[in-house]
């Protein structure tokens, strides 16, 4: 018998979730919920809007720099994945 997690290949963590995560999304920034429904990584709402967040404070407000800054912050993770499954040698790497 397999399980639904049985398709997943990542290394990265996983965390058990607290409290409705669908709740969270639905109260995040109409932007951030825009730019987590392209994202390659299923982000947790909290660790995106507190990416989010940071990323404003630092450009006085400016929304595409946030966007940046959340796609720069989702290719490092990637790599790094790519990186423990495939070795240093895989072109994504």
């Amino acid at each position: 018998m397999t399980t639904a997690r049985a398709n997943i290949r990542s290394h990265l963590r996983q965390r058990r979730r607290s409290c409705d995560p669908m709740a969270e999304y639905d109260r995040l920034p109409g932007p951030l919920r825009c730019w987590l429904a392209e994202a390659a990584l299923p982000w947790s709402p909290r660790s995106a809007l507190r990416i989010w967040q940071k990323a404003l404070r630092s450009s006085g407000g400016d929304v595409e720099h946030a966007r940046g800054h959340l796609a720069q912050a989702e290719m490092r993770q990637l790599r790094r994945d790519t990186v423990s499954l495939y070795g240093a040698d895989h072109p994504a790497a």
